[in-house]
């Protein structure tokens, strides 16, 4: 392993002298020693895909052949990497830095250290003399780092080599509009004066929470660098957008004016409003420049366009969980704590036996209580009544602001006096993480995913598909709730981005989040029944036990065999692990916090005035671009070990990895005991059962079945079936023989493959297990009757093949077993006995009598009993090859059968 080493908190000078160093050394990877500046950070969230960097904690320093670190000599700067330095396995060490002044105590075995602005120069001049060329993010990058660290060749340190490496790099594809954005050019002293000119006279105008601010300065003549002018106001005055105007005369009856403008608010395009004006550029930064006599017109305009755009902020509506749990006044401390870990909430509402509110208590109350002894104590003592309360539209500055001044961690949500969700603290900072911009482009990239999920779904479903996601959210719309495209589908739709067909989907999962609208928990029952008046040819199904409704279609003229389920937002409680969950109504949010793995847990709204938006609390979109799968809590393969294997499925299916954290989860699942214990305690564990059997089936009946295996048994998950399941080479064998004997003795398929492939699995247990295991899976009957008495008939077969001296004792001990017991027992015999078996399935087995009862009557014979006699040693002397012809047959009859 050959590492190149950034130092810590790196600038994009050490980004980019790393990644001109990976291409002089292909193979090698980066290693950012501990963080980055901010403009790096925010640059890697967007584009560290198209970089060879690994995490520190990914590393094994024993396979560390070599070490080479640029932009510093100094090893208190790698942090926690300095360590490496003295592995004996390491055989190389090299530094390339651009500091002539600093003294160095890293124990290098060469290094390059160079008068010039950048350490990235060192590496494009390496690069240009080996002939290696660059792709655009490589270039960008680089060209950044002599950028960033040359003040754009306007510092004392810059010289002509980096200016000659810059252009290299443009040549090379490096993409201005990015640099433009990150780079930190600084101003010039004729900027320095207009900035305070223009700070002196800045107008501000607040709206929806966001500050926009506006200003026109005056000048002699065109004056360039205006749009880091623009930037340095919105920096220094923290204001979201700002509309600089500069307006200059070029004669005394031309007038120009040019109009710089930047926006850090979501949804805003300054690209948009500026192009009918003849200007254009990015929806985050873009600039015009006209002839103009009445400049503050224009400017009035541009200002009342971005005014136009700016959305109105999320509400306590949007926010809010729902429905509220809450508690009596004289419920105890420790029911309350009790109920605290059964949600995972970090407070309950307390309401009277009116169900008006009346205090709320904290994890924090509960917890001194508790510590003072007082469990038997009403929560009355301790809850805090003196509130501060929020309706379901006050805004989210409205409520930021509430809990800030007077430090709250939880508003309830009152609608005429009655408590309908409450807002905490994470919810808050949830909501202000997507909508912060601490990198421009990437709001551009979240703003233009929404807009392209919204074209892409009408375009990448099929039009009737579409029609009826449209009828559903309009049906949702009359009733006031909010629906929302969840699971596979979204997952699917952002993995297939790249294609440019139809978008197949036969299956589709609807949440309706409604609760706050209605006391009916059933909303996604009642948006079922309302779809299935429209279309009368579905048939409805409803669960209500778990708020669940499906819509099937079966072989439709336009919907083919669809099936949509649709449900009420909900969230779930495990009461014991491998249970079925207890489920209550609840919002999206915890909908989706209730599921498995990120990728899954992503949501498309389909209703105005957000839709399109894409719900992602939990990284599920960066996990699609890494290709991992991460669970979303470290307890969900205790609560659910069918999550170990819908994670397995997914892993393969997509070729994803596995994230090291989810997988050190399912480690300590299975390590526990904690399915055995279960198992033992309860009678009924569905998660080790049921739907146990339902992943087996999806992974067995898949293409990609022996690698899931596989998988499986490395992450030691076979042990859901049984304790002593392990897919050994002896195993492996008999799966792969399988498929042998499936094409050869199954082509008509009248073999269920996937049931086949697991009762291999079984019988390879112990045949005191076989039985037990098929029943916990709930297998057919004729595949537990199948696997309990394999061990009897695998013995009598074994003993009597080898005795037998004519193919006909074969098939008379043979045809009393169905194919599949015949498949169960050839896999586990020696090759001699499977020989022989294969001998019976392929000939023996297949010959028929060469005369039947019909010939017999002509023959001359009255029918009686003794037909059955006659056609079996008939059809032995034929097995045996006595008798190969019908004319032989008769004469073995007359001579064994006289008339």
């Amino acid at each position: 392993m050959d590492l190149i080493l950034c130092h810590t908190t790196a600038d994009f000078d050490a980004l980019g002298a790393a990644v001109g160093l990976t291409c002089l050394q292909p193979g090698s990877k980066i290693v950012l020693t501990g963080g980055a500046h901010p403009p790096v950070r925010d640059f890697l969230a967007l584009h560290r895909d198209e970089y060879p960097l690994i995490e520190r904690r990914s590393v094994i320093p024993e396979k560390i052949r070599s070490l080479t670190i640029v932009d510093t000599q100094k090893r208190d700067r790698l942090g926690k990497a300095a360590i490496w330095f003295d592995l004996a396995n390491v055989e190389k060490i090299i530094i390339y830095d651009h500091h002539l002044e600093q003294e160095g105590d890293i124990p290098s075995t060469e290094s390059y250290i160079e008068e010039v602005g950048a350490t990235t120069t060192l590496m494009v001049e390496r690069l240009q003399k080996s002939n290696i060329s660059l792709n655009s993010a490589q270039a960008t990058v680089m060209a950044l780092g002599i950028h960033v660290d040359t003040g754009s060749l306007t510092y004392k340190q810059s010289t002509a080599r980096d200016a000659l490496a810059l252009g290299w790099l443009m040549q090379q594809g490096a993409n201005l509009s990015v640099i433009s954005t990150y780079r930190d050019p600084g101003l010039s002293p004729q900027l320095q004066q207009l900035l305070s000119q223009a700070l002196e006279n800045l107008e501000y105008l607040c709206l929806r929470g966001y500050t926009i601010a506006w200003v026109t300065i005056k000048t002699d003549s065109f004056v360039p660098g205006l749009s880091g002018l623009a930037s340095e106001i919105i920096d220094l005055t923290e204001t979201d957008a700002v509309l600089l105007a500069n307006e200059y005369p070029l004669s005394e009856e031309d007038w120009r004016l040019t109009v710089i403008g930047r926006t850090q608010i979501p949804q805003t395009n300054l690209n948009q409003l500026f192009t009918s004006y003849g200007g254009g550029g990015h929806s985050q930064a873009a600039s015009l420049n006209l002839r103009t006599t009445d400049s503050q017109a224009i400017l009035q305009q541009l200002l009342d366009g971005l005014k136009g755009q700016i959305p109105h902020p999320p509400i306590a509506r949007d926010l809010m969980s729902s429905p509220v749990r809450t508690i009596r006044p004289e419920t105890t401390i420790a029911e309350a704590q009790r109920i605290l870990l059964r949600y995972g909430h970090s407070g309950l509402s307390v309401v009277n036996n009116q169900d008006l509110l009346i205090g709320i208590i904290s994890r924090r109350d509960l917890d001194i209580a508790l510590h003072h002894g007082f469990s038997h104590a009403p929560v009355k003592g301790y809850m805090t009544s003196n509130l501060k309360t929020i309706t379901p539209d006050t805004s989210l500055p409205e409520i930021e602001s509430l809990m800030v001044t007077y430090d709250i961690g939880r508003l309830p949500v009152l609608e005429q006096g009655q408590l309908v969700g409450i807002v905490t603290r994470t919810d808050v900072l949830r909501e202000l993480h997507q909508l912060t911009i601490q990198n421009p482009q990437s709001q551009i990239q979240s703003y233009d995913q929404n807009l392209r999920l919204n074209y892409e779904l009408e375009k990448r479903l099929t039009p009737q598909l579409w029609e009826l996601l449209n009828i559903a959210s309009q049906e949702a719309e009359k009733r006031g709730w909010h629906l929302y495209l969840v699971g596979g589908a979204v997952r699917d739709l952002l993995l297939s981005e790249t294609e440019n067909c139809t978008l197949m989907i036969n299956d589709i999962d609807l949440v309706v989040d409604g609760f706050h609208k209605t006391a009916n928990v059933g909303a996604g029952v009642e948006l079922a029944k309302a779809l299935q008046h429209i279309y009368k040819n579905a048939r409805l199904e409803i669960h209500g036990a778990f708020q669940t409704a499906a819509l099937l279609w079966h072989k439709d003229i336009l919907l083919d065999s669809l099936w949509v389920d649709i449900a009420t937002a909900r969230t779930e409680f495990y009461p014991y692990p491998a249970a079925n969950p207890e489920v209550e109504a609840s919002s999206i949010r915890q909908d989706l916090y209730r599921r498995d793995f990120t990728i899954n847990a992503m949501a498309l709204r389909l209703t105005s005035p957000r839709a399109g938006e894409l719900l992602d609390f939990f990284g599920g979109f960066i996990d699609l671009k890494n290709q991992q799968i991460r669970i979303l809590h470290a307890n969900s393969f205790i609560e659910d070990p069918t999550r170990i294997y819908r994670g397995v499925r997914f892993a393969v299916r997509f070729g994803f990895s596995v994230e090291p954290q989810t997988e050190t989860y399912i480690r300590y699942a299975i390590n526990s005991g904690v399915y055995n214990r279960t198992s033992q305690e309860n009678s009924k564990t569905p998660a080790l059962q049921t739907r146990l059997k339902t992943e087996l089936k999806y992974i067995l009946a898949a293409h990609y079945w022996q690698s899931a295996l596989e998988l499986l048994n490395n992450l030691g998950a076979l042990q859901c079936i049984h304790p002593t399941l392990k897919l050994d080479r002896e195993l492996n064998r008999q799966l792969n023989l399988l498929n042998h004997c499936l094409r050869k003795f199954d082509k008509k398929q009248t073999l269920i493959h996937w049931q086949m492939r697991l009762e291999v699995l079984i019988a390879y247990l112990k045949p005191e297990y076989r039985e037990k295991v098929a029943k916990n899976l709930q297998l057919a009957d004729d595949s537990i009757s199948r696997l309990e008495k394999l061990s009897q008939i695998q013995s009598e077969v074994m003993r009597l093949l080898p005795t037998f001296q004519k193919p006909s004792q074969t098939v008379y001990l043979l045809k009393k077993y169905d194919l599949q017991t015949l498949i169960l027992i050839a896999l586990q015999s020696p090759q001699k006995i499977r020989r022989r078996i294969w001998q019976y399935l392929t000939t023996w087995g297949n010959i028929q009598p060469l005369l039947n009862g019909n010939d017999l009557k002509q023959l001359g014979y009255k029918p009686s009993p003794q037909y059955k006699q006659m056609l079996d040693d008939l059809l032995t002397a034929t097995v045996d090859g006595i008798i190969k012809d019908k004319a032989q047959a008769q004469e073995f009859l007359a001579q064994h059968y006289p008339g």
